[in-house]
């Protein structure tokens, strides 16, 4: 039987915390010679911006500030969890203004997603073609190897015997989201340079490369496949499938059938072995406003914020809330709260948002007037090489919207470009209404006042 969980006494905790915090700062300070921990990064005004890309000779040097993570959140250990979620290895941290900085308990930038330890990433090379992760307890094939279609992957993954193993799968898009690494860097789409970009794939481990622009591809065209399919249809009624671009480090549904070539669309995939139980959640509602996901260790709010907010105003909601008698809740990164996406369910197929039906969630007006669901804020930074850590990564758990031109009527218009549970990013500060056609090459919807659900850790061995 499960047992709800202790309420700890965190305010010890975080005041332990908050004088090492200082004190750590005070030494960074002395041993820099400089004020404090702040650094300037370089970084393009929004007004003069090309949001469908810069020049590659506007790149962005973040002069990298080494952040106090001092607070874990791994209370379990791992053998208790069938869906432990790795750490983001985000290990730096920024404020609004796209700065790196070592944020104290009490500045409006602490309690992101840098701030944290949770499980770190832990792999394997077993010397064989083949990678252990040791977190995960899933095995994965470590190179792509030449881009395939939807259906010859998972015929691949159906005769595969790799490392004396013939069990191999397509992953889904939980399994596959579970190697992203957001110490990555997000090129422009149109940047045809290479230097000083980071893939968000840990290239010890996994091979990787970037879009060939030889051949007319984008550097961004790094899509990898999962066997997730979207439940509804995305551009204009186009059979979809989830996938991880490791390239800019977003989950987006593609379409299976790519219209301009007029053949399969093609994508790199992994394939990948053990638990069968991972991306499976076990949720328990306390009775008290909450949910806990056995499976992870994770507890949720079972509502959420009731309103959209700046990312800033998103952490001091995280940092403030004694939510159901609790006083350690936190904002969870881009992993955790992409582990509660429920893929079996869209707006149009559903009637419902990308989560399980445990949990209760806003409805919006979306830009079209029409009932949506939310966009919800990660404690996550998205780094970009032009744009440095102005955004933050979101989860749509409505439909993942953008302005798109229809090549029938000519006209732009505002379309489901990525499906509910796609991963994308918004700045973490402005005015939505400058970007009235979205940004990016798919137009994304740019809302910045993003909805917020808490979590935190317990020990569900108790």
């Amino acid at each position: 039987m499960f047992k709800k969980p202790v309420k700890m006494g965190s305010r010890v905790i975080f005041l332990v915390l908050f004088v090492a915090a200082i004190a750590s700062q005070l030494g960074y300070a002395k041993d820099q010679n400089v004020m404090g921990p702040r650094q300037d990064v370089l970084m393009h005004s929004l007004n003069n911006e090309n949001h469908q890309g810069t020049k590659d000779n506007h790149v962005i040097k973040v002069n990298e500030v080494p952040v106090t993570r001092t607070i874990t959140t791994t209370v379990n250990d791992i053998d208790d969890l069938t869906y432990p979620v790795v750490d983001t290895n985000q290990n730096l941290a920024f404020d609004v203004k796209g700065q790196s900085v070592d944020p104290l308990p009490f500045q409006s930038s602490y309690g992101q997603d840098a701030n944290y330890l949770g499980h770190q990433p832990d792999y394997t090379d077993n010397g064989d073609g083949t990678v252990t992760d040791n977190v995960t307890g899933l095995m994965w094939s470590n190179s792509p190897g030449e881009k395939v279609s939807y259906q010859e992957a998972i015929k691949i993954a159906d005769s595969l015997n790799l490392g004396g193993y013939s069990d191999w799968r397509l992953a889904t898009i939980k399994e596959l989201y579970s190697l992203i690494d957001f110490s990555g860097i997000d090129p422009e789409a149109s940047s045809t340079n290479e230097t000083s970009l980071r893939p968000f794939i840990d290239t010890d481990y996994f091979d990787f490369s970037y879009g060939d622009i030889g051949t007319g591809e984008r550097i961004i065209d790094s899509q990898f496949i999962s066997r997730t399919k979207y439940t509804s249809t995305t551009m204009f009624g186009n059979e979809t499938v989830f996938g991880v671009n490791f390239a800019d480090g977003r989950i987006k549904g593609y379409p299976v059938y790519d219209m301009k070539k007029g053949e399969d669309k093609k994508f790199y995939a992994l394939y990948v072995r053990g638990n069968t139980s991972y991306g499976q959640n076990d949720y328990f509602d306390n009775g008290d406003g909450t949910i806990t996901d056995r499976a992870s260790g994770l507890m949720w709010m079972k509502t959420d914020s009731g309103e959209g907010m700046d990312w800033e105003a998103a952490l001091a909601y995280a940092n403030s809330s004694n939510y159901a008698g609790y006083d350690d809740w936190r904002l969870p990164n881009a992993k955790e709260l992409q582990s509660i996406v429920d893929y079996s369910n869209s707006p149009h197929a559903t009637n419902s948002a990308a989560i399980a039906p445990v949990f209760n969630i806003s409805k919006i007006e979306d830009e079209s007037g029409g009932v949506n669901y939310p966009f919800y804020w990660s404690s996550t930074t998205h780094i970009s090489s032009t744009r440095g850590g102005l955004s933050a990564v979101y989860v749509a758990f409505g439909e993942a919207l953008g302005y798109m031109e229809d090549r029938k009527s000519g006209r732009i218009k505002l379309i489901d470009v990525h499906g509910a549970g796609a991963q994308r990013s918004d700045l973490k500060t402005g005015h939505a209404e400058m970007f009235p056609t979205g940004r990016g090459p798919q137009g994304d919807v740019v809302r910045i006042e993003n909805y917020v659900r808490l979590v935190r850790s317990v020990n569900v061995s108790e």
